[in-house]
Order: C-alpha cells, then sequence, then structure tokens
C-alpha cells in the first residue's frame, strides 16, 4: 500500500497540520502580492494613452472592459477546472501567459491590438483566483476561512498598492509603456515562492483530507463522481448562491470603478502628475488591504453565519464614502482619507463572499462556485467600464464617475439582505 493512500493517511498532529496551513497560506499570498501587477497597472497608462495615441475615454473604457470580459469568461471554465487540475498547474500559466501579454501590450499601437491583447490577458490571470480559493477550502476548516480568505486578500489589497507604487516609480523615471513591462516582472518572483511553499492538498504533504462539515451543503452521494456538467447546474441551481452572485457584481462595479479611473482623477491629463497628486491614490489601495482581512476575522468570531449581512452594511458604508469623491475638491487634504476608507469599506466584503460559497454549495464544488462568482463579478465591472467611460466622455468630468459608484454599492448592499445561512 503506498504511504500517501486515503487509508494509510492518519489524522496529523495539530501542532504539524496547523504549520502546514501556514506554509500553505504563506504560499498562497506571496503569490497574489505580486499578481496584480498584471492587471491593475492600465489606470496609470491612461494619460499616455489618450495624449500619445490619441485614445478617448471611451476607447479605453473598452480596453478596460475587455480585460473584465476576459477574466470572467476565463474564470467560466477556470473554476471548473481548478477542481480537476489544481492550483500550482493553473497558477504557473497564468503568471508565465500575463508576464507576455503585458510585454505586447506594451509594443502596441493600434487600440484594437491592444483590446484583444488585455483580453487575453484577462483570460490568463483569471486561472489563479479559483484555484487558490480551492486550495484555501482544501486546507481550512469552514470555522477558518474567513480568516484565511482575509489574508488572501490582505495580499491582494497590498498587490494593489504595490503596483501602484510601482507604477509611480515608474512614472517618476520612465515612459509610460514600462507600466507594463517592469511592474509585471515581479509575478514570475511570486509564483516561484508559491511553488516553493504551498502544495494543491493535505494528502500532497502525507496529511488527511478535512472531513465534510454540518454547515456546509452536502457533497454528491458517496462514491459518486460529478461530471462537470453537473457540478455547474447544482452551483447555478442555488438561489442564495444566486443573490451573492449579484452583489459581489455590484461590489466590483465600483472596486474596478475606483481602481482603474481615481489615478485619471487625480493626474488629470498629465501623463505625470505632480508627486502629491500620485502617490495621494495610494490612500485606495492601501484602504482595501487592511478592509480584507479585518472583515474575514470580524465575520469568523462575530457573524460566522451571517456573512451577508457584514456585506451588506460595507456596502452601505462604501455608498456614501464615495459619494463623497463626488463632491470633494481634488486638491483637498482629506482626499488621501477619503480614499482609505472608500477602499476599506469597498473591497472588505470580499472576505464573506468568498468564505459563503463552499457553505451554500458544498466544498467539492467551491471551485466551480468561485469561477461562476468571479465570472458574474468581472462581467458586472465590464459593464461598469464602460458607463463610466461615456459618462466621462459625456460631461467632460471624473466628477461624476463617484455617484455611479456610489449608486453601484448601493444596490449591492441591497441584493445580498435575503441570504440567511
Amino acid at each position: 500500500m503506498s504511504a500517501t493512500s486515503p487509508t494509510a493517511l492518519q489524522a496529523p498532529p495539530r501542532s504539524a497540520f496547523a504549520s502546514a496551513q501556514w506554509r500553505v497560506l504563506a504560499g498562497i499570498m506571496l503569490c497574489y502580492l505580486f499578481f496584480y501587477t498584471g492587471r491593475q497597472n492600465l489606470g496609470f497608462a491612461v494619460p499616455g494613452l489618450k495624449n500619445e495615441l490619441g485614445h478617448s475615454a471611451s476607447t479605453i473604457a473598452a480596453l478596460n472592459s475587455a480585460m473584465l470580459i476576459g477574466y470572467g469568461v476565463g474564470q467560466a471554465f477556470n473554476g471548473n477546472l481548478a477542481d480537476i487540475v489544481g492550483a500550482r498547474r493553473m497558477v504557473s500559466a497564468a503568471a508565465l501567459l500575463s508576464f507576455a501579454f503585458n510585454w505586447l501590450v506594451s509594443v502596441s499601437v493600434s487600440a484594437w491590438a491592444m483590446v484583444a491583447l488585455w483580453f487575453a490577458n484577462g483570460v490568463a490571470q483569471s486561472a489563479a483566483s479559483p484555484a487558490l480559493r480551492r486550495m484555501i477550502v482544501d486546507w481550512f476548516p469552514q470555522r477558518e476561512r474567513g480568516k484565511a480568505n482575509g489574508f488572501h486578500l490582505l495580499a491582494a489589497g497590498f498587490s494593489s498598492a504595490l503596483t501602484y507604487a510601482l507604477c509611480i516609480w515608474v512614472l517618476t523615471f520612465l515612459d509610460w509603456r514600462w507600466i507594463f513591462r517592469l511592474p509585471v516582472s515581479t509575478i514570475l518572483l511570486g509564483t516561484g515562492l508559491f511553488l516553493m511553499l504551498a502544495r494543491n492538498k493535505p494528502r500532497d504533504l502525507g496529511f488527511a483530507e478535512l472531513p465534510p462539515e454540518e454547515s456546509e451543503a452536502p457533497p454528491p452521494a458517496s462514491g459518486a463522481e460529478e461530471s462537470s456538467w453537473q457540478r455547474y447546474r447544482a452551483v447555478a441551481g442555488n438561489s442564495h448562491f444566486r443573490m451573492a452572485c449579484l452583489s459581489i457584481g455590484f461590489e466590483s462595479m465600483a472596486r474596478y470603478g475606483l481602481l482603474s479611473w481615481v489615478p485619471l482623477h487625480f493626474l488629470g491629463a498629465s501623463a505625470k502628475g505632480s508627486a502629491a497628486d500620485l502617490w495621494v491614490t495610494l490612500g485606495l489601495p492601501i484602504g482595501m488591504a487592511m478592509g480584507a482581512l479585518s472583515a474575514g476575522l470580524v465575520s469568523d468570531h462575530w457573524f460566522p453565519t451571517r456573512r451577508g449581512h457584514v456585506a451588506s452594511g460595507l456596502m452601505a458604508g462604501a455608498a456614501l464614502v464615495v459619494f463623497l469623491l463626488s463632491v470633494l475638491p481634488k486638491d483637498s487634504p482629506l482626499a488621501f482619507l477619503i480614499l482609505l476608507l472608500a477602499g476599506f469599506l469597498v473591497y472588505a466584503p470580499q472576505a464573506c463572499y468568498w468564505s459563503l460559497g463552499p457553505v451554500l454549495v458544498g466544498r467539492e464544488r467551491s471551485g466551480t462556485a468561485t469561477g461562476l462568482m468571479d465570472a458574474t463579478a468581472y462581467g458586472f465591472a465590464a459593464l461598469g467600464q464602460m458607463a463610466i467611460g461615456y459618462t466621462i466622455d459625456a460631461t467632460g468630468s471624473t466628477f461624476p464617475v463617484f455617484v455611479l459608484i456610489a449608486a453601484a454599492c448601493l444596490l449591492g448592499a441591497v441584493v445580498i439582505l435575503p441570504i440567511r445561512k
């Protein structure tokens, strides 16, 4: 009998398994710390795209939307693939392809070529998220997943901050095209560290699998293997899961609306902008990093069965704070603080959303659930980008953008309220 066969695996000593859990989580965090450098860098290239290449706000919105649509389309099948293939292969392929597509965009001139390449980059980037979240589900019991997802999202939030900082540094010394070259190089470092530290499942390190939990939706009948179609049907047929998808869709409209257009709002027409205008934008991703971990820990400890209500309250608060940006002067001394608070409130619900999936549809379907939820999120985000681009072209101002984003936050807060489990 193989030493790693299911019948030979024994329940591990708690200290040894906990150590392995933290090592895996560290690998996931280091991986995602650098992943956004491959897709959240575009906002800082917008002035250069407008001034040097003559692209309108609507064209740039189409570029943003292409990546988001590609990400959503990729999630629809990559989530199911994560249940089959595992994170290590998927993350490695995603990192290499995203690195390549970014460099190709940096040498492109045609808007259509950029749109096609940025769409392909979105598909490549989409392979990482469902695979890593499936890894969290396999390594952490339900009572600890808010914390684990919170740490994952903490790394994602700091990835946004790192991306912003690297892009600001590039604009200080180099041409805007280098935004697509230097920051994304770090994605290869993060992926290498992930491969060193993380394994797909506990059995890959000789530990027994986590047992099913009563709070989770039941797995398929014993001995039965669900087909991909059966997994999709079971997940999509869950009405509470559909409401969670709708809510994260509006949350993602708001999140990517801020990430994509806040740099233009504060940079204005200049491709470089002043140092003060550049660095004030860091308030947004720093707030996002702080919010992700806080919501995960709070929902684990006080609201493990009411994560939807936590998300709703945070989104309602985000609507109010984001609306303030529509009336706040760009040179206000409060700008950094308001961006910090907006980032905190608009990103914090993510830890709640990703902890809901396995509870609503079952652990064995969690990769598929993550993929469908992310596909919805990025589909909505793409629609939001188009609406924002047309609004900027029609009004000649970025201030009305924040009214649209505040409305999306409010809708996200309302639609998740019926979820009770």
